[in-house]
């Protein structure tokens, strides 16, 4: 399922939670995990200041990059270590899809000061530019993480982002012989009492019936046994999240739209709350 698996770390201490998980999954798959290291080249500090300043930072970089290598090494799983130069997001995504990297792991929560640029912000940009999908791992100390996975949850309404995903939360349930939970969220909480009448209520529902039987078919056609399917109801976000710890979720696979407008809205009403707020590892796959 995975051959290659990016790690990129900055000198925060939320990188421990993603190397880790990374370790777990690469350990399991038999795969590759790549440390990298941005220099940050183009914030105006180090434009103005020079070469020397560049030097400084790869230097840093090295100093971050090698111990975690040992430390990946040491659990008998390979590892390579790199330093790049660049914005952090876009060399980010462009090494994993150049390098044919399968899987990118980052923590979504770390310290305020320099730090932040990569366990913030720069995670969800790799969010929406990433065409490899990219797990992320909230630092918070009400998230949690589980290995090997049991539960793995794809919520869908039948849009062609959330049907991109469905494979790969299928391959993450056949892979670790896991119940697969398939749940469609019929979102009332900001619609009028004309859309919640019963017509429209009954349509709403057989779209997302839809949705989940698609769902659960290519489930079996992967022999994928154990299936869960429910509709539910109220503010999607926050309905997924709370899905996700009542129901021992272990990982949440989303789907996201392309580069452009659309990917944005889908990120910034759903996905990228999740990303933001899941109790749990959220895996975002572009369609």
């Amino acid at each position: 399922m995975f051959e290659d698996i990016l790690v990129p770390v900055d000198e925060g201490d939320g990188t421990d939670a993603a190397i880790g998980h990374a370790a777990d999954l690469a350990d399991r798959f038999g795969a590759t995990v790549h440390v990298l290291f941005v220099a940050d080249t183009n914030r105006d500090s180090v434009t103005l200041v020079g070469t020397d300043v560049v030097d400084a930072l790869e230097r840093e970089g090295a100093d971050i990059v090698e111990p975690v290598a040992d430390d990946v090494r040491a659990r008998g799983v390979e590892c390579e270590s790199e330093i790049a130069q660049g914005d952090p997001a876009t060399t980010i995504a462009d090494y994993a899809e150049s390098r044919g990297m399968d899987l990118v792991v980052m923590p979504t929560r770390g310290r305020t000061g320099l730090s932040r640029y990569l366990l913030g912000s720069v995670t969800e940009k790799v969010v929406r530019l990433s065409e490899v999908p990219v797990l992320t791992i909230r630092t918070h100390d009400d998230a949690r993480t589980s290995f090997p996975y049991e539960n793995v949850l794809i919520p869908t309404d039948g849009s062609e982002a959330a049907s991109g995903a469905i494979d790969r939360a299928v391959d993450f349930a056949s892979a670790f012989d896991a119940t697969l939970h398939a749940v469609s969220v019929i979102d009332d909480t900001s619609l009028g009492f004309d859309v919640r009448s019963a017509s429209a209520s009954g349509e709403l529902e057989a779209t997302a019936d839809a949705a989940l039987a698609d769902a659960a078919a290519r489930a079996s056609d992967a022999g994928v046994e154990a299936v869960v399917e429910e509709v539910l109801r109220g503010e999607v976000a926050r309905t997924i999240r709370e899905y996700a710890e009542d129901n021992d979720i272990d990982v949440v696979v989303m789907g996201t739209a392309g580069r452009g407008g659309a990917d944005r809205v889908l990120l910034g009403s759903v996905t990228e709350r999740l990303v933001r707020t899941s109790p749990v590892p959220v895996v975002t796959v572009r369609r």
